[in-house]
């Protein structure tokens, strides 16, 4: 019943602190610590004892872990393995050895030192994915290189566990290293084993079953039975799970088990920072004010500055790397695990442990600000960019830039939409430019002759580089909302008359976007439950037709209520405002086309469809307005302006076969 109360005491305060934290626009994980000082031993006393909570924090911990896994997958991991083995070698080693020497000469003993740079070396996963997640930035460049260095954190919890007792003087033989080591190996090789045999169908068997809580017991015996065998073979409990997640990503169910797991997840997490703020006796803050606050000062500042260093060497562009840096210049919530390891092995004593801890708490609650600083600092130095700064944005094998790119198209990065897109633009042709951020996409495809150049779209010398004084059109095709917004101001700054065309996620973020100079903005929320209802309709057989007019009529009055956020930025831009239900299509007449040698006059495209000539290009010339003699020939570009409806009738026209048989031909002059 103790341990029912305490539980009750937690959520209870949870709820109301978070709560309270929101009103004010505070994050979450604030509350979470704030509560676990409040009624934790070294506060109000309502939880004497957190041993039984930390068990429920673990397995936060270790369902964080399993998330992770299923999220990614072994695929994955292989393609970050520089990002991953490089960046995250370099960060977690250059920070235990700097910490270590800047703490030589205030501690007591080397041991510490270097304990205490494995302290720092860590940072949270669970609140930089959680905050990644909420802002749409998972995939953007910071949000990758994050990621890679986080895991590799994570990973390097278990070989730190193992040197602590060396750090702390006591024994341990070269034959029990090799059997802890043997044994990670094992348990690593059963994983991969399981992932490729056995995991798979056991997991069809239990969806045989068509019983949702069958499912998710199987998902929590498989994320929690990993765990506690990598446990029994001495290594982390987090490890255990992140491979047990990693097994289920590889499996047709990987979805699906992610959408089941989550809520538990996030309610663990809780009770995860609840009692790592329970640890923090809020007395050290009153006894060494300064100490800790020069600790956290120092912690911030340094770790930022290791980790942006280097993203720089791995290639990224300075505000990728001072978003990266600031991103993960909290301690992490293994620290926490690791320091009471220390503790228990007298490697630090308890008053280093209290300051640790409150600075560790500090940063974590700060990170949150540090991201929004992040945001504005990148912004400043991508608008302050002084000539003799440029090493970092040249791109890695030179595609030369021609001053006579003209009337292109910019397109930035360089994934599915803008592979799509220029491929597109090479068949038809127009000139485009690549602007991308990953060196192996440049250095690849520039072998390849693409027209790609390396930098941040951000930075106005990148988008000098690509010519947008010049060009016609700039399409953001990323998923870097912060990116996008800066590009998208800067651009309409360069070149007022440029038409830029955004990709975004939510619908949310279009009014931004629009008040910044975008021009057409694609929210993909929208786009795909335009896709789903039009594949559910082909499902039930509904005729083509009638799906494509529903298709048209959920557009067309979808980005009618868009336009009116458009005009409110660009009042007098599109003459479409002014006609509503009017649009603008562009038709080429194909070979066997009933329009085929006949004039204007006679094909009377007005009278079958509706739908107006407004221009013809013909061998490269562009007649507007064209006069009622001109005679139609295959291959020409043909301008309508008209409703849905009479822009789909005209379209019959252009094809090698008429639409709705004699009654369509064109009558001989």
């Amino acid at each position: 019943m103790e341990y029912l109360k305490d539980l009750i005491v937690i959520f209870g305060l949870a709820v109301g602190v978070v709560v309270v934290f929101s009103r004010l626009r505070l994050p979450a994980v604030i509350g979470y610590l704030a509560t676990g000082t409040l009624v934790g031993p070294h506060g109000l006393g309502w939880i004497e004892g957190a041993e039984q909570v930390q068990v429920l924090a673990e397995l936060g911990v270790a369902l964080l872990l399993f998330t992770i896994g299923i999220e990614l997958s072994l695929a994955q991991l292989f393609r970050m393995r520089t990002t991953l083995w490089l960046g995250g070698g370099l960060q977690v080693a250059c920070t235990v050895v700097l910490v270590a020497l800047v703490a030589l000469p205030v501690l007591p003993s080397w041991k510490q030192s270097v304990f205490l740079g494995m302290l720092v070396a860590l940072s949270s996963t669970a609140i930089v994915l959680k905050l990644l997640s909420e802002r749409g930035e998972l995939d953007s460049p910071h949000g990758q290189m994050a990621l890679g260095i986080l895991i590799f954190q994570d990973l390097c919890i278990v070989p730190m566990t193992l040197l602590t007792p060396f750090l702390s003087g006591e024994t341990a033989g070269v034959e029990e290293v090799a059997l802890v080591a043997g044994k990670a190996v094992l348990v690593v090789g059963a994983s991969l084993l399981g992932a490729r045999f056995v995991v798979p169908w056991f997991l069809h068997q239990v969806v045989a079953t068509r019983n949702r809580e069958v499912f998710l017991l199987s998902l929590v015996l498989l994320c929690m039975g990993t765990a506690w065998l990598t446990a029994q073979a001495g290594l982390s409990l987090a490890l255990g799970a992140f491979l047990a997640g990693l097994v289920v990503s590889e499996s047709e169910y990987s979805h699906q088990a992610l959408g089941e797991i989550l809520p538990l997840r996030h309610a663990f997490l809780g009770i995860f920072f609840v009692s790592v703020g329970m640890l923090f006796d809020g007395r050290t803050l009153l006894i060494a004010p300064w100490n800790i606050a020069v600790g956290v000062a120092a912690l911030v500042a340094g770790k930022a500055a290791i980790t942006a260093g280097v993203s720089v060497v791995l290639g990224h562009s300075r505000r990728v790397s001072l978003i990266t840096g600031l991103g993960l210049a909290q301690v992490g919530e293994f620290s926490f695990v690791l320091a009471t390891v220390g503790l228990s092995s007298g490697v630090i004593t308890e008053p280093l442990y209290q300051l640790f801890i409150g600075a560790a708490i500090i940063t974590m609650a700060a990170t949150p600000f540090l991201w929004g600083l992040s945001a504005r600092l990148s912004q400043w130095l991508t608008s302050w960019q002084p000539s003799w700064i440029g090493g970092s944005q040249e791109a890695p094998e030179g595609s030369a830039v021609s001053d006579e790119l003209k009337d292109h198209v910019i397109i930035v990065g360089y994934g599915v939409n803008g592979k799509n897109l220029a491929r597109v633009l090479r068949r038809v042709p127009i000139s485009y430019i690549v602007v991308e951020m990953n060196p192996e996409i440049v250095r690849t495809e520039s072998r390849e002759g693409t027209h790609i150049l390396y930098g941040d779209a951000a930075n106005q010398q990148i988008l000098e580089r690509a010519g947008v004084r010049r060009a016609r059109v700039l399409v953001l095709a990323i998923s870097d909302p912060s990116v996008t917004r800066h590009a998208t101001d800067t651009a309409h700054r360069l070149n007022p008359a440029l038409h830029i065309i955004i990709r975004t996620r939510y619908v949310k973020e279009m009014e931004a976007l629009f008040a910044l100079g975008g021009n057409d903005v694609v929210p993909e929320e929208f786009e795909t439950s335009i896709e789903i209802f039009s594949r559910v309709l082909r499902r039930y057989m509904v005729p083509r037709d009638i799906v494509e007019r529903s298709v048209r009529e959920i557009r067309q009055d979808g980005y009618e209520m868009f336009r009116g956020l458009q005009e409110r930025h660009h009042p007098a831009e599109d003459i479409r405002r002014f006609v509503a239900g009017v649009e603008m299509e562009i038709y080429r007449v194909e070979p066997g086309s009933p329009l085929t040698g006949h004039s204007l006059a006679e094909a009377n495209l007005r009278g079958k469809s509706g739908a107006m000539v407004l221009a013809i290009q013909a061998n490269e010339q562009i007649q507007p307005n064209p006069d009622p003699g001109t005679v139609f020939s295959a291959g020409d570009v043909v301008m309508l302006l008209g409703t849905p409806e009479q822009l789909a009738r005209a379209a019959a026209l252009f094809g090698g076969v008429p639409a709705s048989g004699s009654e369509e031909a064109i009558p001989e002059a």
